[in-house]
């Protein structure tokens, strides 16, 4: 079985400034927590693996796992699009078209290169079968659109409260949701860059007229 363990995260970029030793030991901490979940899920279920299982194969103590996360589900779901994605927004050029940006930004975000593709496949199928991921996941996604209503209102002008931009936002997010979704109920089969971009045609120019 491939060993599964977390990538860096998108929240701690590369080309940024090196943490100090404090914070490489939370970063270390909490990439431990999160490979240690992974593994237990893979080896035994989602329902049946424990916070105690999971501090244990990470060498820390149930409440230093609860002090990173509040629920297992948020261990499965860290590290999720929203920040990435307003990050690459931001840094795309101030005069591309805002769909061009979009498409990019959200390509990123759901790159698979960003982190192991086990990991990634691993939660998307974790929404699919388990509801409880499924609902903190919709809770995220909320969360996301609202970095993504600042990111929109910097790039139009908008308020960013908004109806329009409100209702845009999350019909971008929810897209994102829905993608994730297609692909593990089909099987992982597609290329999630090209999902995605289907996604965008529709959130762009809405549902084709024509049956396929």
């Amino acid at each position: 079985m491939t060993r599964m363990t977390a990538a860096p995260s998108p929240h701690s970029p590369a080309d940024r400034a090196r943490p100090g030793l404090r914070e490489r030991k939370k970063i270390k901490t909490r990439e431990a927590i999160r490979s240690a979940t992974y593994a237990l899920i893979e080896e035994q279920g989602y329902d049946t693996t424990t916070i105690e299982q999971i501090a244990d194969r990470a060498e820390v103590s149930p409440s230093t796992v609860f002090r990173y996360f509040p629920t297992k589900e948020d261990i499965v779901l860290t590290d999720e699009y929203g920040p990435l994605m307003l990050g690459e927004l931001r840094a795309r050029p101030a005069g591309e078209p805002w769909t061009d940006s979009l498409r990019h930004a959200m390509g990123k975000a759901l790159e698979p290169s960003e982190e192991e593709p086990e990991v990634l496949r691993l939660r998307a199928r974790l929404g699919v079968q388990v509801p409880a991921v499924r609902s903190r996941m919709f809770e995220s996604m909320s969360e996301t659109g609202r970095l993504l209503r600042r990111a929109i209102a910097d790039r139009t002008g908008r308020d960013p409260e908004s109806l329009e931009v409100r209702v845009h936002a999350m019909g971008l997010i929810g897209s994102i949701l829905e993608v994730s979704m297609y692909w593990a109920e089909n099987g992982f089969e597609d290329d999630l860059r090209e999902l995605t971009g289907r996604a965008l045609d529709v959130v762009e120019h809405g549902l084709p007229t024509e049956n396929p």
